[in-house]
């Protein structure tokens, strides 16, 4: 039970503070608006880095469904641990992008675009193409999930040092690429959220745009069990 209920309140926190500093910086009235991308791209990172050094004893502190699938195709994680950890990490999502809405809900008010409070909860292209927009994903997903395999084989990272690199690979991925997507990476951070925008009471909120989650969920699963087949074919 306890490994389903970290990946449960690791995704929660994880996009409590990820969205979180999307609204803090995008909607009206926030006192960072405007602090732009660096200060996301950096929260981003702490997000994931902070959640993953309290509940990575308990889980492993996937957060990740895509990560979570790989890492069972590797034959590194139980098929059986699959449907509660990815339905743990979905409904912490979930309850993480409720949150965000709960202490904005002045800042959703007053802001006036539906776009900017859709960016609070889920990832959109700077320029839409499918065929890029997967792209992006799953190259994004990719790099991710093999950074991650490549600490795991350095000894000296392990014992609370790896999850520093995670936050810098998170950090890194996003200044590169984030531009393109949003750098999704991971289907629950932008489908959980992305539910959460559909069914919330938000004044003026607009389309969820469900016609993208095809990219978000596709290409990070594609891009992660890429990454472990790609990493499991090198002479270590």
């Amino acid at each position: 039970m306890l490994p389903y209920l970290a990946e449960f309140l690791g995704t929660m926190m994880l996009i409590l503070m990820g969205d979180g500093v999307v609204a803090n910086v995008t909607l009206n009235k926030s006192g960072m608006k405007g602090a732009g991308a660096t200060q996301i791209t950096f929260a981003w990172g702490l997000a994931v880095m902070i959640p993953a050094c309290i509940f990575g004893a308990a889980s492993g502190a996937s957060f990740n469904p895509a990560l979570t699938l790989a890492l069972a195709v590797e034959g590194t994680f139980a098929w059986g641990m699959v449907p509660g950890y990815i339905l743990a990490q979905f409904a912490g999502a979930f309850t993480g992008a409720v949150l965000v809405y709960l202490l904005f809900k002045d800042h959703f008010d007053a802001t006036e675009a539906p776009e900017a409070k859709l960016g609070v909860f889920s990832t959109s292209p700077s320029v839409p193409n499918f065929g890029r927009n997967l792209l992006s994903e799953i190259i994004g997903t990719f790099v991710l999930v093999f950074a991650i395999k490549g600490i795991g084989n350095v000894p000296a990272l392990s014992g609370g040092l790896d999850k520093f690199i995670v936050f810098g690979i998170i950090v890194s991925i996003g200044m590169s690429l984030g531009g393109l997507t949003g750098y999704a990476i991971n289907p629950a951070r932008d489908l959980g959220p992305r539910l959460a925008h559909a069914l919330l009471p938000i004044k003026g909120k607009g389309s969820s745009k469900w016609s993208y989650a095809a990219v978000t969920l596709c290409g990070p699963i594609a891009g992660a069990v890429g990454a472990v087949l790609v990493y499991g074919i090198i002479p270590w």
